[in-house]
């Protein structure tokens, strides 16, 4: 059987199931053939977690009793769908993040050369859900969205003919007790307002008047370079850097992916910064990716060796993320920004420099998705995501189900986002000044 694995701390978790979203069901029975290959999956699945996760108990699950239960689903099942869904109904019971399936049709999509009809598409905004509110917290300049003159802090009332009030509601009810429960919210959001590339979606917005705005939305491709992880390919990634005023740096980049195209481009644009008074990473809306990148990114801000971002906890033992230190280190005050999108990686790297007393974090309670997993192509064409070690920050705090706690809570309001201010950023950057400030008067101050 051939498997495709990566180690990978996070997956992009929103964006595959956005994706599926997207793909028409398949229609029709099963084959013979492939009831004997989604049974083969499900006791792949049920073996690979009996055997690999990084607690031999399960936190006391039955496992045996949850295979006899759920088994004669999978080879009853009229179609792959219910399958499938069974099988997601096994995984679902452990109750923790960075485990599903991901569709065959999801990856054979995915895989597509870019171009009209493919999965990727936007029409150039970023949503999230304020006080049970679809909200338009970002317009890219440019895009149809921009051109239509959509802006930050309208309302996303109806997308096509569904109001999406009364599913929110009902997603919120439904996840209310979850740390992850703002990113679920978003992923009904932009699932609604994303899909293939050329496209054309109707929106119904409210502006900052209430008054309803209708739009029809071309999607196209989002911005970034092309990337891949494990079996899923066409994955965008971007990292944008600038100036703020008074000269206060600010580095945003929405996944730790692709290395060898991210690192240079995060060194590049923190050397053109190192002038700055201070440096705020924007890790809002990150995705997470492979933990050695936060470990280098760290390195590049840490003047001191043996540091580490935290500890990762298998069946058979522990892994420090040690800290990759660069020479030179930025030495000026750091500030993160997060939300309730900042995933996994990008948790880990928030919460972990938070440890340390090398940055102070800005923003919301994080999503508390932070388990380190890997990616297998199951005998049916699916793959699986399933984690194999837990993680626990710099000063031994679990992530998982709780999030980073950020120093400054800087909740997020429409009224700010309609007047154009982004009350989390100016609270870091108001800090940084504060702090460079103070230590200017201590060095001029006579002694």
């Amino acid at each position: 059987m051939r498997t495709d694995r990566i180690h990978a701390p996070a997956l992009l978790l929103a964006a595959l199931l956005l994706a599926w979203a997207a793909v028409p069901a398949r229609a029709g029975e099963r084959t013979e053939a492939e009831r004997r290959l989604d049974l083969e999956s499900f006791d792949w699945i049920w073996t690979t977690i009996r055997d690999r996760h990084f607690d031999p108990t399960l936190g006391g699950l039955d496992w045996s009793a949850v295979r006899d239960s759920l088994r004669p689903r999978v080879d009853h099942a009229g179609s792959r769908g219910e399958a499938r869904a069974a099988m997601e109904r096994m995984i679902s019971l452990l109750g923790q993040s960075h485990f599903q399936i991901i569709p065959a049709p999801v990856l054979r999509a995915l895989g597509q050369e870019p171009g009209e009809g493919t999965p990727g598409g936007s029409p150039g905004l970023d949503a999230r859900v304020v006080d049970g509110r679809a909200v338009v917290v970002a317009v890219e300049p440019g895009s149809p969205a921009d051109s239509l003159g959509v802006r930050p802090g309208w309302e996303i009332a109806r997308v096509g003919a569904e109001d999406l009030a009364p599913l929110l509601h009902e997603v919120g009810e439904r996840q209310r007790n979850l740390s992850w429960k703002e990113a679920d919210l978003a992923a009904v959001v932009l699932s609604r307002i994303e899909g293939r590339i050329g496209d054309t979606i109707s929106v119904r917005f409210r502006d900052g008047r209430a008054r309803p705005v209708d739009c029809e939305l071309r999607l196209t491709g989002k911005k970034g370079w092309l990337a891949q992880i494990g079996p899923v390919s066409n994955v965008r990634v971007w990292l944008e850097s600038r100036r703020l005023p008074g000269d206060v740096g600010c580095i945003a980049f929405n996944l730790f992916l692709d290395p060898a195209r991210l690192m240079p481009a995060f060194e590049s644009a923190l050397r053109s910064l190192r002038d700055a008074r201070g440096i705020v990473i924007d890790v809002r809306g990150n995705q997470g990716g492979m933990i050695p990148i936060a470990m280098g990114m760290a390195g590049w801000l840490v003047d001191r060796d043996h540091l580490h971002l935290g500890t990762f906890r298998f069946r058979d033992g522990e892994l420090r993320a040690v800290v990759n230190r660069r020479v030179p280190a930025y030495e000026g005050p750091v500030a993160v920004l997060v939300d309730g999108l900042s995933l996994s990686c990008a948790e880990a790297f928030a919460g972990g420099l938070q440890d340390l007393g090398r940055a102070r974090v800005f923003g919301s309670r994080t999503a508390g998705m932070v388990l380190h997993s890997a990616i297998e192509r199951l005998p049916n064409g699916d793959a699986f995501q399933y984690v194999f070690a837990s993680y626990r920050s710099a000063k031994g705090t679990l992530l998982e189900g709780r999030g980073v706690v950020p120093d400054v809570t800087v909740p997020l309001t429409r009224e700010a986002l309609l007047r154009g201010e982004d009350p989390a950023l100016q609270a870091a950057a108001d800090w940084i000044r504060r702090q460079v400030g103070a230590s200017r008067e201590t060095e001029t101050t006579p002694r």
